[in-house]
């Protein structure tokens, strides 16, 4: 399959890695210091699963350079995926498909608006990892596994071939999901919870979870999502919160949310696109969110003053 990565961060890295180990012809569209990185050293990627080291990596900054694709993955930050969808533009073909990994329910909508309805795929990844430094990429947890679907969730050829293409993968596996904006709110509520209330509390899971106080926030900001997600329409198991709850007992106890961990090294984070975007559901059906506004409120300072700082 021909694949183009477009932002060579901790996720787009690691699956574009495990694409090309695989055999794929992957082109990676990267700026900055990661495109000098990738261009001097490769990629490498340090992995329970395996580590991967392409040395002969497909890399430009410059999407019009590259021939129309069947898959453009999008690795890029949420706030990103407008900009980014519309440098895909050269890269697309009549079926060509358009795959957010990104947190969060409105890429779908984003690319569509952007580029149309028809190269818009609904996705999210399961993974947790980070970028050691340019050109390396380091998975720290979980079992990486990428959900996608067509937003009317037919089993359309072309995301057949998109898993196909991730079945001699090592360290990633690629599903279909039966009803992929159910699957992303589900993401949604987890993400959301833990993002915010560990980047509040700026402690790791372990911290957060361990605290009677913190614990309970956590699950009751989680019930608060899967009702804004059953007014928009997606309509989440009533024992989801729980089941979760289960689910961040798993995780490393030293480990953080990526949202968190930018808003703590003073980086631009996704907090619009988890918290802003529940709150924007919240509002569009007359859905109180509460515990959601507070924690938004709380690290809304810390996302303004990053975004001063980056501009």
């Amino acid at each position: 399959m021909n694949v183009a990565v477009i932002g060579v961060g901790a996720v787009g890295g690691y699956f574009g890695a495990r694409l090309a180990e695989a055999g794929h012809a992957v082109t990676f569209i990267a700026r900055g210091e990661t495109l000098r990185a990738l261009r001097a050293a490769g990629l490498r990627v340090e992995s329970p699963a395996g580590d991967v080291d392409l040395t002969d990596v497909q890399v430009t900054d410059d999407p019009s350079r590259v021939e129309p694709v069947e898959l453009v993955v999008l690795g890029v930050k949420a706030w990103q995926v407008p900009e980014a969808a519309g440098a895909a533009r050269p890269l697309l073909g009549p079926d060509t498909a358009i795959l957010p990994l990104q947190n969060g329910i409105e890429a779908p909508a984003q690319i569509s608006d952007t580029v149309g309805a028809a190269h818009a795929l609904g996705g999210l990844c399961r993974i947790i990892c980070a970028v050691g430094q340019p050109g390396t990429v380091r998975h720290l947890g979980a079992d990486p596994t990428i959900v996608l679907g067509e937003l009317d969730d037919s089993r359309s050829e072309r995301v057949g071939r998109i898993v196909a293409a991730f079945e001699p993968a090592v360290g990633a596996t690629a599903l279909i999901a039966d009803d992929i904006m159910a699957e992303m709110w589900k993401k949604l509520v987890l993400i959301t919870a833990t993002s915010g209330v560990g980047a509040t509390a700026r402690v790791p899971f372990g911290e957060v979870r361990a605290a009677p106080e913190t614990r309970r926030l956590l699950r009751d900001c989680m019930a608060e999502v899967v009702c804004v997600a059953g007014a928009a329409g997606s309509h989440l198991p009533g024992d989801l919160p729980d089941r979760l709850m289960d689910f961040v007992d798993g995780l490393p106890a030293d480990g953080v949310p990526s949202m968190q961990r930018d808003i703590a090294q003073g980086r631009p984070s996704e907090l619009d696109a988890q918290l802003g975007a529940v709150r924007r559901a919240g509002r569009a059906t007359a859905t109180p969110t509460p515990i959601v506004d507070t924690l938004y409120a709380a690290l809304l300072p810390l996302e303004l003053r990053a975004r001063r700082a980056a501009t």
